[in-house]
């Protein structure tokens, strides 16, 4: 097996376009991965372009600047950066998700790249990167590999939205075929892998990619911030962070809340945006224990993370295998304690594990029991120590970007080496 200089050297003057609906300057989610990606390529000295959506996660509204134009271009830490702009919608459902997908489909399907690509990368979700990726090597004659974040056909059919049911087959079609075409697929934790290989991909061409901590290290005094934020010392406070969609089940997090009663010592605070962000604060009305913040600013992000007593992961029973939330990454890069509402065999549990202590897992959908480990671990706070010494040591063995960057230069190395396929009508 070639060693990375020679990976990196079989990278060097190459051109690889990657697709994806999100890339920076999105703040969380997958965003950071694809550009992370792109950048880790340009340091390995390949030229890299990149055609992609407009900035609207976790917010699903558009920045002034981005609502101009059929299609821009900006140059971004030296990648080239087309974007297609697309429809968002205001809120979460089924007809919402398929404008879209077909939106970016349609328009980042026109886009024509500088010069013809050596290979091309798409970030999944959604459906419609892998599906332009996979047309643009097609018209090219090169290879293709897929980053699998999220599985869509089955995170549509399990992640509640209204009639999800009706389109889930026809987007495992549309995803299984993307897959199947693929040279490489990556996925970013081995829970994937037995789903992607149903689709009919080859065990061969299924690698593990695992993310990265994103995010720069906490520089910040820890009592400044809490201050700054209206946290004292005497208040035990649990933090959970980013997209409030349905996947996340915020819900769960609100009841838990309003099951704390009198309690003034323990605050829970949902920080970020997104579709259910105006359900949630009109649930939450009234709960004395439930705070909601606006995102912050990427550099602030890691002091808040740390300023928090614990840090909460929640998501619906139902999301598995489908989905591993980013934000895991992020927290434990802060040698943070983690809590994990999720269900028992998903990739969430299985990256919980992995910490070897770092995070306590339960079950999904039960506030009760949510509130009642959060009491639990607020009055241990020798237990939470240990907890964020075990967080710290795993992010330095797991979650450093050095490491990333290897495994990102073998992934499209072994998809610039690949003999590609015919696509076929079935595929």
């Amino acid at each position: 097996m070639a060693d990375d200089r020679e990976v990196a050297d079989a990278l060097r003057g190459t051109h690889v376009a990657v697709v994806g609906m999100n890339y920076a300057p999105e703040p969380t989610g997958i965003a950071p991965y694809t550009a992370g990606l792109a950048e880790m390529l340009v340091d390995a000295g390949a030229r890299v372009t990149v055609v992609t959506g407009i900035p609207h996660y976790p917010s699903w509204t558009v920045p002034a600047e981005y609502k101009r134009s059929l299609r821009s271009h900006e140059r971004i830490h030296g990648v080239d950066v087309i974007r297609a702009r697309h429809f968002v919608p205001a809120r979460q459902n089924v007809v919402g998700r398929l404008w879209w997908e077909a939106s970016f489909l349609v328009n980042a399907g026109l886009v024509r790249l500088p010069s013809r690509p050596d290979a091309v990368i798409a970030a999944s979700p959604s459906l419609s990167g892998p599906v332009v990726a996979r047309r643009l090597a097609h018209h090219h004659g090169v290879p293709y590999g897929v980053v699998v974040q999220d599985l869509v056909g089955e995170a549509t059919r399990n992640a509640g939205m209204q009639s999800a049911g009706r389109i889930s087959g026809a987007a495992a079609s549309v995803e299984g075929g993307a897959l199947r075409g693929a040279a490489q697929v990556a996925v970013v934790s081995e829970g994937f892998r037995r789903h992607v290989e149903a689709y009919g991909v080859a065990p061969e061409r299924v690698r593990l990619l695992p993310n990265w901590a994103h995010i720069p290290a906490p520089s910040r005094d820890r009592a400044d911030v809490r201050r700054e934020l209206g946290w004292d010392d005497s208040t035990f406070v649990v933090l959970h962070t980013g997209n409030m969609g349905l996947k996340q089940d915020l819900g769960n997090v609100v009841e838990a809340a309003r099951r704390l009663g009198d309690r003034r010592d323990v605050v829970l605070v949902l920080m970020g945006d997104g579709n259910q962000r105006a359900a949630l604060e009109a649930q939450g009305a009234g709960v004395a224990n439930l705070r909601f913040l606006a995102p912050v600013d990427g550099d602030l992000y890691p002091d808040v993370l740390r300023a928090a007593d614990l840090l909460l992961v929640n998501e619906r029973a139902t999301v598995g295998d489908m989905s591993l939330p980013s934000k895991l990454t992020s927290y434990f890069s802060t040698g943070s304690p983690v809590l994990a509402a999720v269900g028992p065999d998903g990739s969430c549990a299985r990256e919980v594990a992995r910490t070897e202590g770092a995070a306590v897992r339960i079950d999904a959908e039960d506030p009760q029991l949510l509130a009642d480990t959060i009491v639990a671990l607020a009055a241990d706070p020798e237990g939470l120590a240990r907890m964020g010494e075990k967080a710290q040591a795993y992010a330095d063995r797991h979650l450093g970007r050095g490491s990333a960057a290897a495994s990102v230069r073998a992934f499209v190395t072994a998809v610039l080496g690949a003999v590609r396929e015919p696509v076929t009508a079935d595929r």
